[in-house]
């Protein structure tokens, strides 16, 4: 709290831009993050593509990336070009971050519908005729599905029950074997 054009006068001239990468480093680090904004934006156009470097590399959260940007503009330090350049950067990294919005979202859709797949043949592995139907990679999906979310991987650090449980669930849910054991 407290940074304003005092903060960027003042930064401005103990900075330079060679710690331009250094403040692109520390931007991720919630507890700077706002002092690096006005490092960054009291570097006038040297900060301008390492920044928008940065938000592409998704080394710098696209809203800080902004708050440089507004900050750039309206720093009377900075030539008026360079004040210019930043409102169209600003306007750039927020298409960037529109867009990259858009597809965490169609991610997120498509692992929903891929999730609620796997779940509806997990259901039918509950009926033995309806089991009948699926492909031995539908079973191993569910199968694998099933071991994640145990916190197991099948070729992950095992005990030795761990092992045993794991080998009997690929024998009964992959590879349709009667779940019941030998009797000694």
């Amino acid at each position: 709290m407290g940074y304003g054009n005092r903060s960027l006068n003042t930064l401005s001239q103990k900075l330079t831009p060679t710690d331009v990468p250094t403040l692109i480093a520390l931007a991720a680090d919630k507890d700077l993050h706002l002092g690096v904004q006005f490092a960054l934006a009291s570097q006038c156009g040297a900060a301008l593509i390492p920044v928008r470097e940065a938000v592409i590399q998704h080394k710098m959260p696209f809203l800080d990336a902004e708050e440089v940007m507004g900050l750039i503009e309206d720093f009377a330090v900075c030539k008026p070009e360079t004040q210019q350049r930043s409102s169209a950067m600003r306007s750039e990294i927020d298409s960037l971050g529109e867009a990259e919005q858009r597809r965490l979202q169609e991610e997120a859709k498509e692992k929903a519908t891929e999730d609620a797949r796997i779940q509806r043949n997990a259901l039918k592995m509950l009926n033995p005729e309806q089991a009948k139907g699926l492909t031995r990679k539908e079973r191993e999906e569910v199968y694998e599905r099933s071991l994640k979310d145990m916190g197991l991987k099948s070729n992950g650090p095992m005990t030795p029950a761990q092992k045993d449980l794991v080998q009997r669930m690929y024998r009964t849910m992959v590879l349709g074997e009667s779940g019941k054991r030998p009797s000694n």
